[in-house]
């Protein structure tokens, strides 16, 4: 029973992606990424399922017009910063 409705979810979830996706690789991904722009239809195939999976996250940056990816934060990073600003 419960594995029966998480496969639905799951399923639910991944229709909702792939109806999201097709679009998205013909006309989204060149707003939220300018270099996509250049990128032939064996790369935005090759983005396909990625974006079926990331769709929640992908569709936030399409529909706010984010086109530069969000800066890293992480240990390694501020260690770094740190490092330099001494």
């Amino acid at each position: 029973m419960i594995a029966g409705v998480l496969l639905l979810l799951l399923g639910i979830y991944l229709a909702a992606g792939l109806l999201f996706a097709v679009p998205f690789i013909a006309v989204g991904v060149q707003t939220i990424d300018p270099a996509a722009a250049r990128g032939s239809w064996g790369f935005r195939l090759l983005t396909l399922p990625g974006s079926v999976v990331f769709w929640p996250l992908l569709l936030q940056r399409w529909r706010t017009g984010t086109s530069v990816p969000p800066p890293e934060v992480s240990a390694h990073r501020r260690a770094a910063q740190r490092h330099t600003a001494a």
